[in-house]
């Protein structure tokens, strides 16, 4: 099928294939750049950047569980002008669309990122709103209805032109509600889910297996988490959706697509395999030759009956 169409929109961007990276596991892209060809993403979102440098949490951070990972790195990153100096060249050189997921700990920190990159010429931010607001007391941006609705209008108000998405924390009661303030404050697009907080224990020593004690669950075991919270988050906004969570291959990829996602994020998926995202490329590109669909937009949202697509094997 020469005509096939994997482009989709997210905002003002046009991706040409909906297979993006989770920020935090893809690093800033030089990474990766050995093992896969970058330009044939449909986008790259970097590890998530704050206004200083952040060193991270003490060793270890990071182990396996079952089906799945615990990490704690504590958001080490760059810092905004070490990412402006040493990291956008490289990724201004690239012909595929690159987001910059950004954190604070203030609403001011959130909007002073947000319009510094856009006065750089970055074209999309994604928001971290699991951080917490120390003013506060140290409550998430992304479990407070009203904290969430008053950042995200402050970064829309302080950055117009740029697309903003939002990530949402799983860690509500009510999904739905989140994604409509997120929709109804401003973003272009929301993104979804985070981590999920766990614990993993050493038997032996008696101790967390983590330096931090907890850490954010990700990998297969929090796939049907996630494609549930987005079912119910594609039902409820009009704009973009974006699946993240336990995606590893095309199938997986293929299932957020059809329970509304418009665009997947790989994470774990990278450290498995790092040519996981091309592989979930490909992999989308037979399934919908073999379903005799030619235009991805055709199967998204599939479960709740909004496509055109064949669902039949021809």
């Amino acid at each position: 099928m020469d005509n096939l169409n994997l482009s989709v929109n997210i905002g003002k961007l046009k991706l040409k294939n909906p297979v993006m990276t989770a920020s935090g596991t893809f690093g800033y892209a030089r990474e990766y750049s050995e093992f896969i060809d970058l330009n044939r993403l449909g986008a790259i979102v970097v590890k998530g950047i704050s206004l200083k440098p952040m060193e991270g949490n003490p060793p270890p951070r990071i182990c396996e569980t079952p089906c799945g990972m615990l990490n704690a790195i504590g958001l080490q990153n760059v810092g905004l002008k070490n990412f402006l100096k040493e990291k956008l060249p490289f990724l201004k050189t690239l012909n595929t669309k690159f987001i910059v997921n950004i954190l604070g700990n203030s609403i001011s920190d959130y909007v002073k990122l947000s319009k510094s990159l856009e006065d750089s010429g970055i074209e999309a931010i994604e928001l971290n709103v699991s951080c917490p607001n120390v003013k506060k007391g140290g409550i998430s941006f992304g479990t407070n209805d009203k904290m969430l609705a008053k950042l995200i209008s402050k970064v829309r108000q302080s950055a117009q032109r740029i697309t903003l998405i939002t990530k949402l924390s799983p860690n509500v009661s009510n999904i739905p509600l989140f994604a409509k303030i997120a929709e109804d404050s401003g973003s272009d697009a929301i993104s979804l889910i985070n981590t999920i907080p766990a614990l993993a224990v050493d038997i032996e020593t008696w101790k967390p297996r983590l330096a931090n004690i907890t850490g954010g669950l990700s990998g297969p075991a929090i796939k049907p988490i996630a494609l549930r919270m987005v079912w119910e988050a594609a039902k409820t906004v009009k704009i973009p959706v974006i699946g993240i969570g336990g995606i590893m291959n095309a199938n997986d990829a293929i299932e957020f697509l059809l329970a509304g996602a418009t665009a997947i994020q790989v994470g774990t998926g990278n450290f498995v395999n790092p040519c996981a995202t091309i592989d979930i490329i490909d992999g989308i590109e037979s399934y919908l030759k073999r379903k005799s669909i030619d235009d991805i937009k055709n199967i998204i949202g599939g479960i709740n009956g909004n496509c055109t697509g064949d669902n039949s094997d021809n």
